[in-house]
Parts: C-alpha cells; structure tokens; sequence
C-alpha cells in the first residue's frame, strides 16, 4: 500500500505523478463510509502498523515547544483516540518511550525514529495523540484547530 500524503488540494503525488488528488484513497473512501473497515496506519519503515476501532476526534495543529522540537517541524497535526481503540498491529515492541514532562509519555519507532503517539495528560487519562499523518487510509479530519499560538514560528 502507498504510504503518504493525501493530495486534496490537486498537487502533484511525488512517487506516482498523479496530480488528480486523493487518487490512492478512492477505494479506502467508500469502505469508511460504508463502516467496512477502520483505519490503519504505521510508521516511516512501517516496523510499526496499528488499527484505530473509532474515528479520531479533536484534531489539532500544536504549535508548542515540545511538539515542535518532536517532529522538527513548525507544528504537529494530532488527532485523539481513546486508549482502548488502538491497536497494535506490529513493532510494539520496538517502541521507545520518552517523558517529555511529569505526565506526558511520547512513543516512537525504535528503527525509523517516526513519532507514534503520546498521552498521559491528567485531563484525559484514557486518551492518546496520533499524527494523523501516520494514517494509510483516508482521513477527512474536518475542522482543525490551532493550539498554543503563543509559541507560533513568526514564519507562518
């Protein structure tokens, strides 16, 4: 299966050319919404899959310092699943665990270095962040928010 970015916005898909958009999704788009299958993700090596058993909620861009420094980029995209409703499909175990705080537990891939998820906030203890982007199936998270804007790069 192409791991990648969906292209929504008619850009060019790098490893194929195709510049339709959303092309490698038209098929995952009909079984979601028939609630055929949930989604299915993994890691850069793909040393790590997992399976969602419910639609993610509460997707949002972090511009904090920790999610910054985390995925060496300006923001994360994250997305909220319930503890229970992530599965391991395969690689658990080459999971490396960090505390990014007191409670905060952030884990990635021991091979790649990809950001799988983290959790441990008191507000909801039975609660984990994915980056959506880890998603193989399409995902329309509909509404983003923009968290912890006062540590926004000044170039965006």
């Amino acid at each position: 299966m192409f791991r990648g970015t969906p292209f929504a916005d008619k850009s060019t898909c790098m490893p194929c050319g195709v510049t339709s958009g959303m092309h490698w999704y038209a098929g995952l788009r009909l079984g979601m919404a028939a609630g055929v299958s949930m989604h299915k993700g993994s890691c850069l090596c793909g040393a790590v899959s997992f399976r969602l058993g419910a639609q993610p909620k509460a997707v949002s861009n972090c511009h904090c310092r920790m999610c910054q420094k985390q995925h060496g980029a300006a923001f994360a995209t994250y997305a909220s699943v319930r503890r229970t409703d992530l599965e391991y499909l395969s690689g658990e175990e080459l999971m490396v665990a960090y505390n990014s705080s007191a409670n905060i537990r952030r884990k990635f891939c021991g091979v790649c270095g990809s950001n799988i998820e983290w959790g441990g906030s008191e507000a909801f203890p039975d609660w984990l962040s994915i980056p959506i982007t880890l998603l193989d199936t399409y995902f329309d998270p509909g509404n983003i928010k923009d968290i912890n804007l006062a540590s926004k790069v000044c170039w965006l």
